[in-house]
């Protein structure tokens, strides 16, 4: 940080709201900004004698170290001079770390947090903004365990160079590198106090390397033990119910309900216990296992159906102990499905549920404004498409007439485009497509349903039997539908860049839209996004795929096609979710921080990394994209 230091000496204005320093250059100022990080590097040979002693070469370093931890500074957008984002690189030998895994991870950004807040605390004067006091910025993760951008593993370059007077720094030559090192990383963005050039200092060469080498210090290794032992149990479940046709499992004593308006557990809930009959045990814990199939969750009002419901779909993502539904684990593929009027959809195959409709083909349905049941079949064929094998349906958040007929209005009515889920549930189950549904107003379901569970007080118990002998036989099921999208990406005004504007656009509003271009994507209805970080990251990965990566990949077709244009050499078809998967495979080599920019004032950089069902639902939710259909996507 010595090197730090003496740029932060240079800054003589102290009114300044700007990261710049002066210096004098053949007796004139000169402005410079500390985020160039220039300095005057000096080659020497291994003997310490100095190489070229006539050539002085300009560096840009804006990585600084101290006892072996590098902090990387960058600007937060383009317009906040006044607050860098600052990577701090733990050597992982330091800390005894030997398992890479997003917990552990996790656990670290969660353990160093409190040591800056106490430093914010000091700091903290209510009658002030934090741009006069100043402030170090920490990611505040959910309960959920994600990869993401605040915390992660990698490899990080080795101090090359020593340190000299002011800007200088000496390189050995003719020496082997030193090897890249597995660092964890940890992201802080720091606001600078305006006009308090000791305050500011004080942060960035006191602070910050101070609490992160008290952190280190005061490692609990223990917490980290423990938190990869319940990683690896939860992963242990998660294989468990692939390998034993499970869909999900509750663990008893989960706490399922949350104190209102937060995802906190609830401090007086009854925690959870399973039915005699469907209690197992998986690594040393037992609770509730809910197999493939058509299952259904029924009761009277406020009895807890949605509640279970809910904590089956958070189960798709593992969560941290003391969460309440940390051993609550549910396949990674489920989507929960409602309806969503106004959406868009385009040449997509809703055949299976809408048989006709007036002046459309429903095996190549289009509409910018999709009615209820039109949108919650597009949902579930989508869902499908995507491979997602377990659906969650709550009625309440269900379109009726796309959900339930009963025998007396199909008697009624003759002429119904309609097919309601009721009669394709169970070939949904018999394609490899599993439904966990809450009912509280139709015994419809009844009839169709492998399990019936009743919620009595947040008390679950099996009502299969009881349930079967009060429903009707089934009626005949209508005949087989076609399962199968055919559709490709054929060409688009999509683009990052505002028609007539050469300013590109990305941002994310507070009301639930990615504004990309002059798309607006709503992602309200994309449930099984848990934290604002993810759609974060779903707008900064729409416009990774719509720039492309390297020339003559896939990627680069894909923004092409979405960009309108079309390669000379090539007139191919693009399938999306082979972009989709190859994005994912660079993200997991190089991590999500790939794909975020500092381009954009209004976007939050904190990263969380959504599913591949997430990308591709807020992909299909686009107004401007085209799509055409196809017998095979090549």
């Amino acid at each position: 940080m010595k090197r730090l230091l003496w740029y932060l000496n240079q800054i003589t204005d102290s009114n300044t709201t700007t990261f710049r320093y002066t210096v004098v250059v053949d007796g004139a100022s000169v402005q410079k900004e500390i985020y160039d990080g220039e300095c005057a590097e000096t080659h020497l040979k291994p003997s310490g004698e100095v190489l070229n002693s006539d050539r002085l070469e300009i560096r840009r370093e804006t990585v600084y170290w101290r006892d072996g931890i590098s902090y990387a500074f960058e600007r937060t957008n383009r317009m906040a001079l006044d607050r860098p984002t600052v990577t701090i690189a733990i050597p992982v030998e330091r800390l005894g770390i030997t398992d890479f895994t997003p917990a552990a991870a996790d656990y670290c950004l969660r353990r160093i947090a409190p040591y800056f807040e106490h430093v914010n605390a000091e700091y903290a004067n209510k009658a002030r903004p934090d741009s006069d006091n100043g402030r170090f910025y920490m990611y505040s993760p959910g309960g959920e365990v994600l990869s993401r951008n605040a915390a992660y593993f990698a490899l990080c370059p080795a101090k090359d160079y020593e340190n000299g007077r002011g800007a200088k720094i000496y390189v050995t030559k003719f020496v082997d590198p030193l090897p890249d090192q597995m660092c964890v990383c940890v992201r802080i963005e720091i606001q600078l106090p305006h006009g308090k050039l000791k305050r500011m200092r004080n942060m960035l060469v006191g602070h910050l390397p101070d609490e992160t080498e008290r952190f280190v210090r005061e490692f609990d290794s223990e917490g980290l033990r423990s938190a990869l032992a319940l990683e690896a149990k939860q992963n242990s479940i998660r294989k468990f119910l692939r390998e034993e046709h499970y869909c999900a499992f509750i663990a008893n004593g989960s706490i399922l309900a949350r104190e209102k308006g937060t995802q906190l557990p609830m401090k007086e809930a009854l925690p959870f216990q399973s039915t005699t009959e469907d209690e197992i045990e998986i690594a040393g814990v037992r609770g509730m296992g809910i197999r493939h199939g058509v299952t259904v969750i029924t009761g009277g009002g406020y009895s807890g159906k949605s509640t279970i419901l809910n904590a089956v779909s958070a189960g798709i993502y593992n969560h941290v102990a003391g969460d309440g539904r940390e051993l609550c684990i549910t396949d990674n593929s489920a989507v929960t499905i409602t309806a969503e009027d106004g959406r868009a959809v385009s040449s997509l195959n809703i055949s299976p549920f809408i048989k006709w409709l007036p002046g459309g083909n429903t095996k190549v349905f289009s509409t910018a404004h999709a009615s209820g049941s039109t949108s919650q079949a597009a949902n579930i064929m989508e869902a499908v498409d995507c491979g997602s094998t377990l659906l969650l349906i709550d009625e309440d958040r269900s379109a009726t007439n796309f959900m339930i007929r009963d025998a007396l209005m199909k008697e009624l009515i003759e002429k119904e485009p309609i097919t309601p889920f009721t009669d394709r549930v169970r070939e949904l189950s018999a394609n490899g497509v599993s439904t966990l549904l809450v009912i509280g107003g139709s015994g419809e379901y009844l009839s169709v349903a492998d399990k019936i569970y009743m919620m009595d007080d947040f008390v679950i118990h099996d009502a299969t039997l009881r349930a079967k002998r009060l429903s009707p036989e089934l009626s005949k099921p209508p005949s087989s539908a076609d399962w199968t999208t055919r559709r490709a990406l054929t060409s688009s005004r999509f683009t990052s860049y505002p028609e007539g504007s050469g300013s590109e656009r990305l941002e994310v509003s507070d009301t639930g839209f990615i504004v990309i271009g002059d798309e607006r994507i709503d992602v309200r209805a994309l449930h099984d996004v848990a934290t604002a970080a993810q759609v974060n990251a779903l707008a900064f990965m729409l416009r990774f795929l719509e720039r492309g990566a390297d020339d003559g990949n896939e990627l680069e077709t894909l923004a092409l096609a979405m960009r309108g244009l079309t390669r000379k050499t090539t007139s191919r078809e693009i399938d999306v979710a082979e972009c989709v998967r190859k994005l994912y495979a660079q993200i997991e080599q190089e991590g999500i921080h790939i794909v975020d920019s500092g381009f954009f004032t209004t976007m939050n950089r904190f990263l969380d990394l959504p599913r591949e069902f997430e990308l591709r639902a807020a992909i299909n939710r686009m107004r401007r994209v085209t799509w055409s259909t196809t017998q095979k996507i090549k």
